[in-house]
């Protein structure tokens, strides 16, 4: 294949393109899920293809076969740069690529056990003995476990001389239980929801995850919100779990800082940003406790790889500093508006999709608290744990999220549980209000396995790392 790709890329070049790059993608996917005691269903499904993309006269034009013999390789090609020729009658600002050391190189994931290597019995025993566990009380009307795991392997060549090879491994999953009354439905997860906890590893990952160890809990949660008391409407302190931090960073911070959206080339889909390019270096996003970085070198992230899908090697970039606005996720056409280089966020959903910018593991960096000393120190607030839904506006400036639970913080204390709690804010007020962030014991990199952008819509694997944080004088609850 290295030959295929190297003779296409060669092809191109003798016909005169300013750049191109050629990109083979083989993805293997298992996946499993059992409810109510059952294996529901187990498949593992192959991907495999190459995508073209071809730079000429300054506008783009991509190709993608899934035959990978050598005569449709270089027909795509072809097919790639008639795009790009036919894209260039009509282009009014030439794209410019920034400069980019042409790599050689070979990465691969780190990991303990190949999960496509565990028996299928191991896996399957496993969520069904978590389903069953959960059912354990009458009042569980549904009860559901995952595993899903993901094996790619890249290479990619460009006409710059870069040949990168990467092969990556990722796996993850967790449970659900729904507690149902005959009135209402309450809904608790682990290790978080939607699906669970992803990173880059192996089958390692799972085991860390103990299921069973926590079935009993999760059940019992469930079943209590039933007779929880609805969350108050009122404007109050708040501490907001790790998992669910995860998601406040994706929504009110990772979106809105991807270059392309600030252009307005993501509008017509997913909207623009209020993080617009007159407000870096200047916007005091949030207090100077805040501090978030976008790093694709962290430890077992899901946002984590050797180079993104234009060959630039992982980058940690300040996105968050002391509070301050500092960065952006770049790509090579990007980077020079703002007289920069990538720091390497193209990535592509397969080979037959066109590269875009993609969060990496968007962190949160940890503070000093310990969380019981945080509790301890909170007269009076809210503890929440946990996402059930979610709403932002297409600038990522007004927001509001629900959690599956929360609790009622008095006199330094958690107290009884409360149902149904909604917290909403303005992103840059809601960061300025942050007071506390806990440390690094209690920090993690939550995997997101399905972030959805462009168009046709691509799905990435982002990640964050996080630790619960506390924000003060937050709007809480449904006004009547």
């Amino acid at each position: 294949m290295k030959e295929k790709l190297k003779e296409t890329v060669a092809l191109l070049q003798s016909k005169g393109v300013d750049y191109a790059d050629c990109r083979f993608v083989r993805r293997e996917k298992e996946s499993l899920r059992a409810s109510d005691g059952n294996l529901d269903s187990m498949s593992r499904n192959l991907d495999v293809g190459v995508g073209i993309r071809v730079l000429t006269k300054g506008a783009w034009g991509f190709a993608a076969t899934a035959s990978v013999s050598s005569a449709d390789i270089k027909k795509a090609a072809n097919k790639a740069l008639q795009i790009a020729r036919a894209s260039a009658t009509t282009v009014h600002e030439p794209v410019k690529l920034a400069e980019q050391e042409p790599f050689v190189d070979h990465y691969q994931t780190p990991f303990k056990k190949d999960p496509f290597k565990v028996a299928t019995d191991d896996k399957a025993n496993l969520l069904v003995k978590a389903c069953e566990e959960l059912k354990k009380s009458k009042k569980i009307k549904t009860a559901e476990a995952s595993m899903t795991f993901f094996k790619t392997s890249k290479l990619f060549v460009s006409t710059e001389g870069a040949v990168i090879e990467q092969d990556l491994l990722e796996s993850g999953g967790g449970f659900d239980a729904v507690a149902f009354d005959g009135k209402e439905a309450q809904k608790r997860s682990y290790p978080n929801s939607f699906g669970g906890d992803f990173g880059t590893g192996g089958y390692e990952l799972i085991e860390r995850m103990n299921f069973l160890d926590h079935t009993d809990r999760v059940r019992e949660e469930a079943i209590a919100l039933l007779k929880a008391v609805p969350c108050p409407d009122t404007e109050t302190t708040i501490i907001i779990s790790g998992p669910m931090m995860a998601l406040q960073v994706h929504e009110s911070c990772g979106h809105p800082i991807e270059l392309d959206r600030v252009l307005g080339t993501e509008i017509s889909l997913a909207g623009g940003s209020f993080m617009t390019i007159d407000k870096l270096n200047k916007l005091q996003y949030g207090s100077k406790l805040v501090n978030i970085t976008a790093d694709a070198t962290t430890r077992e992230g899901l946002g984590t790889f050797g180079y993104d899908d234009e060959g630039v090697k992982a980058h940690r970039t300040p996105i968050i500093k002391n509070g301050r606005f500092v960065g952006y996720l770049t790509s090579r056409e990007t980077a020079p508006v703002i007289k920069q280089r990538s720091n390497g966020t193209m990535r592509a959903d397969g080979w037959n999709r066109l590269p875009i910018i993609r969060m990496t593991n968007i962190n949160l960096e940890p503070g000093k608290w310990e969380l019981d000393d945080l509790i301890a120190d909170t007269k009076k607030g809210i503890f929440f744990d946990l996402n059930k839904s979610w709403s932002i506006d297409d600038r990522r400036l007004n927001f509001q999220f629900g959690v599956e639970a929360a609790w009622e913080i008095k006199n330094g204390k958690l107290g009884r549980m409360l149902k149904n709690a909604t917290y909403t804010g303005i992103t840059p007020e809601f960061w300025n209000s942050c007071d506390a962030v806990c440390n690094r014991k209690h920090w993690h990199v939550w995997g997101v396995p399905n972030c959805g952008k462009g168009e046709p819509m691509q799905t990435a694997h982002v990640a964050h790392g996080t630790s619960p944080a506390r924000f003060r004088n937050v709007k809480v609850g449904v006004t009547k």
